[in-house]
């Protein structure tokens, strides 16, 4: 039988703009109070503003996910304004494009603070809270598609999803019987600023768009499309949310026959080391 949402609480970070907002939009419409929490406050009153409408409880945390006792914050504000929390949704995160072996250590540690780390300790934080008080919820990370497979230049990125997805699978089956669900979600390439500020972080200052130039019409999705996945999952639980069975069917093919999906992805490989060589 499908979960209530009506009235119960949910944490998002991230909740700025794409995915996060999103998201937030569609569980205020299912009935949901929110957290929200990003680094730009005027984005997060305008989301905050547009909840309000529906006629839903909000209450907003300015600050990076890595902030010293940024965790705490959160879950201490959910049980301050909302009475507790269902759910938490760790989405902040961002992307890097650069080749593996131009990767220096604190780039590639800042991005695994940020899109891993934040993540591991709210999530356990909130599980934490919801054993001690005895009461059932349901965490979630946003992870990738691209934590099932990689592409060239993605290398740290893809490396941080894929290590939420193994923390989701076995926080699943650790607090499962506890009535704690965990589920990850998968989205493919979303409509969001998501690639903007990635190439902007990788000193890919004139890059202009919402989603790169290679990537196939078919496989973008606007960001509403994954949150009315999330809300879905909300209500029925399930391990992994997904988007598009062809890029779920496509994962598992480049699981099991690595070096086939190697030869396809080759030609990327050369395209941008050539574009390189070019902006060089």
């Amino acid at each position: 039988m499908p979960i209530d949402l009506r009235d119960k609480g949910i944490i998002i970070t991230g909740a700025s703009s794409g995915i996060g907002a999103a998201t937030a939009i569609e569980c205020a419409k299912a009935g949901m109070h929110i957290v929200l929490n990003a680094r730009r406050e005027d984005k997060l009153k305008d989301i905050a503003h547009r909840i309000e409408k529906l006629g839903r409880k909000t209450t907003l945390v300015v600050g990076s996910v890595t902030d010293d006792g940024m965790t705490q914050r959160l879950l201490d504000e959910a049980e301050r304004t909302l009475g507790g929390f269902h759910a938490v949704f760790s989405n902040a995160g961002y992307g890097l494009d650069q080749p593996a072996v131009d990767l220096d250590d604190a780039s590639l540690r800042n991005i695994f603070e940020v899109n891993f780390f934040a993540s591991v300790d709210l999530i356990n934080s909130a599980a934490r809270r919801l054993l001690e008080q005895k009461r059932q919820g349901h965490l979630l990370m946003n992870s990738s598609c691209l934590a099932k497979f990689t592409l060239p230049h993605h290398s740290a990125y893809s490396a941080t999803k894929a290590a939420q997805n193994h923390f989701c699978r076995a926080m699943r089956l650790e607090l499962r019987p506890d009535g704690i669900e965990v589920s990850s979600v998968h989205p493919i390439t979303t409509t969001t600023e998501f690639f903007e500020v990635s190439q902007q972080r990788s000193g890919n200052e004139a890059f202009k768009g919402n989603v790169p130039d290679h990537a196939p019409r078919m496989f973008i999705q606007p960001p509403e499309k994954v949150a009315k996945a999330i809300v879905k999952c909300l209500r029925k639980p399930r391990p992994e949310v997904w988007t598009s069975h062809i890029v779920r069917a496509t994962a598992s093919f480049m699981t099991l026959f690595p070096s086939s999906f190697d030869l396809i992805m080759r030609k990327q490989a050369a395209r941008e080391k050539a574009k390189l060589k070019v902006d060089i």
